[in-house]
């Protein structure tokens, strides 16, 4: 088994977070003492460190009291329906997405299904919940609830925290339903670390046929059958595609549309994944702050971290819609894995935004093109 790799050495001045051995069991009571050694370290960071997953910390005890729940996902969001307003979190390893509302309409599916609301949106896929826990956390005299859910690998695809406005009476109703039969600690055996994201060579022999099919797109979710049946990496379909399909900005241009997008009051939708969710927000963006190497949006209802450094590539994309063509920006890390997405706000049936097309079409290029 390809067991999670030492991230972090760790060091003679605390040697707690020196990382458990390639298949060793996690043991619980070192966990619990490094939590307690190191308070300000964030749960993954800390997990990092041990060179363990971040559901073998959380099963060991490492953020307090857990208890298992069962994975039936009608139960869970139809749950989440009653428990009013929550925070709800889903991250990569380059950028956070936080919705504050509650949850509203789910609508079931194997392969994926649908969250849909005024303030959370999401897109899930169901395979990659695998691990659920309730979780307990001390915070001075306080304790914060929230229900985390990982995948195989042990990284979460989405967290739900409870606020001051939550209704906890039907949060511990919604726990006690989905408590597993079977509450032990620490998972059974260590998990192995994801595979690393692996970018292919661009197949050129298809660069014609990309052409034409991305020309043919009628509706933006064609996008992702083209790019499977002709079995070809995102990153590497738009440096095949064209200037008038996709063009490559300048570094920089995330944080210049951001600021543009809230100085303009331009309604966005801004798009983060983890392998099983990617939520969405939509709406204007107002609070616009940098820190460091993250950009951040910190919003009444919306918050969006992303680390700018990750950022390789961004690019301009266009693609056929209902009507007329809609246009995002990308961003990419140095895999070529998809950090961010962002669109106008658009109304299906409805043109694209001027406003919008025009601040996207202006951004300075790598190569500059003229704009049909």
């Amino acid at each position: 088994m390809n067991i999670r790799p030492h991230t972090e050495q760790g060091s003679t001045e605390n040697a707690l977070l020196t990382p458990f051995e390639a298949g060793a069991p996690v043991d619980g009571a070192r966990v619990r003492l490094a939590r307690a050694e190191n308070p300000k370290l964030r749960e993954r960071d800390l997990a990092q460190r041990l060179g363990i997953s971040e559901a073998e910390f959380l099963a060991a005890g490492g953020s307090g009291p857990v208890t298992r729940l069962d994975i039936r996902f009608e139960d869970i969001f139809n749950g989440l329906k009653t428990v009013g307003e929550v925070m709800s979190l889903v991250r990569n390893e380059s950028a956070v997405h936080e919705k504050i509302g509650p949850f509203e309409k789910f609508l079931p599916g194997r392969q994926a299904a649908l969250v849909l609301g005024e303030q959370i949106d999401q897109r899930i896929f169901p395979s990659h919940f695998v691990y659920g826990f309730a979780v307990e956390k001390a915070d001075g005299t306080s304790v914060r609830h929230s229900l985390q859910f990982f995948d195989k690998y042990g990284d979460a695809v989405m967290k739900i925290h409870a606020r001051a406005a939550t209704d906890m009476e039907a949060w511990a109703k919604l726990v006690a339903s989905l408590k597993s039969a079977d509450q032990p600690e620490g998972l059974s055996e260590r998990l192995a670390s994801a595979p690393a994201h692996v970018r292919p060579t661009a197949d050129l022999t298809k660069e014609r046929e990309l052409r034409e099919r991305w020309k043919a797109i009628n509706d933006p979710h064609q996008f992702f059958g083209m790019l499977r049946e002709l079995e070809m990496d995102r990153l590497n379909a738009l440096h095949l595609a064209g200037e008038e399909l996709a063009w490559e900005l300048e570094g920089g241009t995330v944080a210049a549309m951001l600021k543009l997008a809230a100085q303009e009051q331009i309604p966005i939708m801004c798009f983060i994944g983890s392998r099983g969710c990617i939520q969405i927000h939509h709406g204007a963006v107002h609070e616009i702050k940098e820190m460091g190497p993250w950009i951040n949006i910190m919003d009444p209802t919306f918050h969006m971290h992303l680390r700018q450094d990750h950022i390789t590539e961004v690019w301009a994309v266009r693609k056929g819609a209902d009507h007329g063509h809609v246009t995002s920006i990308e961003a990419y890390d140095a895999a070529g894995q998809l950090i961010v997405q962002f669109f106008g706000v658009r109304t299906e049936g409805q043109a694209e935004r001027d406003d919008w097309r025009e601040l996207v079409e202006n951004l300075p290029r790598i190569r500059s093109v003229e704009v049909a």
